[in-house]
């Protein structure tokens, strides 16, 4: 990237005159070096619009934008800074609108159209046991059915598979099918945007014992069966842990354990990424550097540094493979590769532009990544640790210096603290806006935290595997074990400290493109100028904290009704709703506490099949009637109840005469809005198709129906 921006002193043909483009210039050759910094965020902001703008119309309009900006460019001085900012701001913008546009109509695949339940055969392509759940998730490719997707990924019972079930198997099976389903509620996870890029088209549950037709020659992947291996040694949530360092795959972690990991900042150690990589990396280097020291020869005649960088190099790449190179991981084993590279050529090892080259090789890849949580919480993370140790104070707080243990040993803290709190810091605006909820203690949890699965539970692992070559693990495993049971014991503790969780209804877009671009801001520049992100970053802030709840939450099927009664209280229409459904209308609402059920609340009347409720907001009474069952009701009390009502919520299709006095969300009209937030006081209703617009998942999905 360096040649992009030239960093050599820009030169003019013609004297240039004072003022505020001169001046623009020269704070640009001040901050030359952070310019190519900016590369993957111009990129990234495009890949980013194409997610955010509603229609082939408005895409193009940025295109069109885009290049304005370059033409725009061209009127600056020839060899100027900011003639080739913009012009590479411009193309770089444009080029990741239309590297998005272009990666989401590559993977184009079938969606199937309405729930079935079919009986086919299917090919095994990837297998994730979720030993916490007693389950496997298969993806599958359907033979011989040309009804249905090429691609579906199908849930099934550890009781009802066959055993040893493994990638490239052949089943028979009969499941209940429906196509990737969308956001249930505003604000909530979009599965068919994630289904489409993974090219599935159908999900669904296995129905009754599924039979394996034929076998996959040869073995079961090495994946599979070092994560049956290990969870085998190290049993519950702890071994589940240790398969997710090792080979990625979570699947064993009890749902509450990972949820305590996640409310105490600790599910980073659960992905692998930097600093899994940078341990594994590490270690190989030290080895082989030892290993290949022990020869005098080799020692005198080849330069070991850089043959032990090029093992470590190695060792990360392997590691990347096997644990099932995800985005988290692709970025660190990408930057390890540099940083070994950078120890080759005798350059600073590890800076901020690695970061950025990292963060623009996933991205050419993988576009659609910038929306996703991984790769924002991925790079938030490591730009914010390299950002803060690139700073002058830090560097001069952490430089090596002649001073007794105590002191080396309370700096290392003081660092690992603030490293915490900036971290969690950058994080929280991306967590609250995915997640509607964030750990507010991570900073001290991962002091702890980080050192023990480092310096403790990765080492112990890695010799357990080894000795296990001889039949000699069984001692290692148990300290791995004992590690992880304090990683736990952390985990859990922390979660269930007071406000441990901060949770918010919603962040909108705009206070999250805020907090997002002025942190890059505050991170990018040097100098006082970068002081500057704190005003956008803060504005995006309070305007996220001032955003309220909504009243009455209504999911995409009509089934699922949530409202906040009068008194504060939190309830649900039907007592029956899953744990699921709950999780989603509570974060929804900002608020981490359990959902009543509807008849428990003042003003509400209930019977088996249709509840009334009265609520007051805005200085008056809103009536709500919502049905919550099958049967025919009564004709003309059904009918007064409509007239007399502000909302009817049904998820069947309520009859011409049900005419309620603002809104009728139906079968019909929900079919078409899907999920509803709906906030009383300024009688707004956000559905989740206001933010889907005419993307292919979405067009495809419709087209189905």
């Amino acid at each position: 990237m360096d040649a992009v921006f030239d960093f050599a002193p820009s030169t003019d043909a013609a004297p240039r005159k004072s003022g505020g483009r001169d001046r623009v210039e020269t704070w640009l050759e001040v901050q030359r070096d952070q310019l190519p910094l900016w590369l993957p965020v111009a990129f990234g902001t495009g890949a980013a619009a194409w997610f955010a703008l509603p229609s082939p119309g408005a895409w193009t309009g940025w295109l069109v934008a885009m290049a304005a900006l370059v033409a725009a460019a061209l009127a600056f001085p020839l060899g100027g800074r900011a003639r080739r900012a913009l012009l590479v701001a411009g193309l770089a913008g444009g080029l990741g609108l239309a590297g998005a546009w272009w990666r989401a109509e590559s993977v184009a695949a079938p969606v199937l159209a309405r729930p079935v339940v079919a009986t086919f055969t299917g090919k095994v392509v990837d297998v994730e046991v979720q030993a916490a759940k007693d389950r496997y998730r298969v993806t599958l490719l359907p033979l011989g059915m040309p009804t249905l997707p090429p691609k579906v990924r199908v849930t099934i019972d550890t009781a009802d598979a066959p055993p040893g079930m493994a990638e490239g198997d052949t089943l028979s099976l009969r499941a209940r099918l429906v196509g990737p389903p969308n956001a249930s509620i505003p604000g909530g996870y979009d599965f068919s945007r994630t289904a489409w890029f993974l090219r599935l088209g159908a999900t669904g549950k296995a129905m009754g014992k599924v039979e394996r037709i034929a076998a996959a020659p040869g073995s079961s992947p090495f994946r599979a069966r070092l994560t049956a291996h290990i969870r085998d040694q190290v049993p519950g949530s702890a071994g589940g842990i240790a398969a997710a360092f090792a080979t990625g795959d979570r699947g064993g972690i009890a749902t509450e354990d990972e949820e305590a990991m996640r409310a105490s900042g600790l599910t980073h150690l659960l992905s692998v990424s930097g600093l899994h990589i940078t341990a594994v990396v590490g270690a190989a280097m030290f080895l082989a550097l030892r290993l290949l020291a022990l020869s005098p020869w080799l020692a005198l005649r080849l330069p070991l540094v850089a043959i032990s960088a090029g093992v470590g190099a190695l060792a990360g790449i392997g590691y990347t493979l096997l644990t099932g190179a995800e985005v988290p991981t692709i970025r660190s084993c990408v930057a390890a590769v540099l940083i070994v590279i950078g120890i080759m050529l005798g350059r600073q090892a590890f800076t901020l532009r690695l970061v950025a080259t990292g963060a623009l090789v996933v991205l050419l890849l993988w576009p659609e990544a910038v929306v996703g949580p991984s790769f924002q919480l991925s790079f938030a993370a490591i730009t914010s640790i390299v950002a803060l140790h690139e700073w002058g104070v830090m560097q001069r707080l952490t430089s090596p210096r002649d001073e007794g243990p105590v002191m080396k040993l309370g700096r290392g803290l003081v660092s690992l603290l603030a490293t915490g709190v900036v971290v969690e810091a950058a994080l929280a605006p991306i967590a609250l806006y995915h997640f509607h909820k964030q750990g507010l203690f991570g900073a001290l949890a991962n002091i702890v935290a980080i050192p023990l699965t480092t310096f403790v539970t990765m080492p112990l692992e890695a010799m357990a595997l080894i000795f296990d070559a001889v039949g000699l693990g069984a001692p290692f495993w148990w300290l791995t074990g004992l590690s992880l049971d304090l990683l736990l014991w952390i985990a859990r503790t922390v979660a269930g400290w007071p406000g441990a969780v901060a949770a918010l209804p919603s962040v909108p877009v705009g206070a999250f493109a805020g907090m997002i671009y002025g942190g890059l801001w505050l991170m990018l520049w040097k100098g006082r100028v970068r002081t500057l992100g704190l005003v956008p970053f803060a504005a995006g802030a309070i305007w996220a904290l001032a955003t309220p709840p909504p009243d009455l939450l209504v999911t995409g099927d009509g089934m699922h009704l949530a409202v906040r009664g009068d008194d504060g209280r939190l309830a649900t229409l039907r007592s029956r709703a899953g744990d699921y459904v709950r999780s989603v209308m509570s974060e929804r609402f900002g608020d981490l506490g359990e959902l009543d059920d509807l008849d428990t609340l003042s003003g509400a009347v209930c019977s088996d099949d249709v509840c009334r409720l009265d609520l007051t907001r805005g200085g008056r009474v809103w009536r709500i009637v919502a049905t919550r069952s099958r049967y025919l009701l009564p004709g003309a009390s059904f009918r007064n109840e409509c007239a007399a009502a502000d909302i009817v919520v049904s998820d069947r299709r309520l009859p011409p005469w049900c005419t309620p006095k603002w809104l009728k969300a139906d079968r019909v009209f929900l079919a078409k809005t899907g999920g509803l937030a709906v906030t009383l006081a300024g009688a707004k209703v956000e559905t989740v198709a206001d933010g889907e617009g005419e993307h292919p998942w979405v067009v495809a999905r419709r087209g189905a129906r």
